[in-house]
């Protein structure tokens, strides 16, 4: 058995987070010991291992949810996983042709400025008239 605390230091995620987890219900809910203090299993270090990985990847509470409620079925077959993670990968590269964008307006802007003071600075005036930009960002 684990404590909450051995828990956090075997798998990088902090207290309140396992406790917010667990009243999320992506852990069960853990066992007292007599002086109350919460107690693990190795199949809860699993599944919060499980989450932890899911959540650096970016996927959110109700994508985990579901890959959680999938993972109990190991007979089913995995299309419904396979959509979670393709869904995801999408929304990824969304996001990264928008810091593309954001990156290539913020090169730009900078490389315009040849102002001396702030008086003639071309970020401050950028940032004050959206219409200086190149495009939507």
């Amino acid at each position: 058995m684990l404590s909450i605390g051995d828990l956090s230091k075997r798998t990088g995620v902090k207290v309140p987070t396992i406790r917010y987890y667990e009243q999320m219900g992506l852990i069960e809910a853990a066992e007292r010991s007599e002086g109350n203090q919460r107690r693990y299993e190795r199949n809860d270090l699993e599944r919060l291992a499980f989450i932890r990985h899911a959540r650096d990847l970016g996927l959110d509470i109700p994508a985990i949810r579901e890959l959680i409620a999938l993972s109990q079925h190991p007979d089913l077959p995995c299309a419904n996983a396979d959509r979670i993670a393709a869904d995801h990968l999408t929304a990824v590269r969304e996001k990264i042709e928008k810091l593309k964008k954001l990156e290539h307006e913020l090169e730009r802007i900078i490389s315009h400025c040849d102002g001396h003071s702030i008086e003639d600075c071309y970020v401050i005036r950028a940032l004050s008239d959206h219409g200086l930009c190149e495009g939507e960002h």
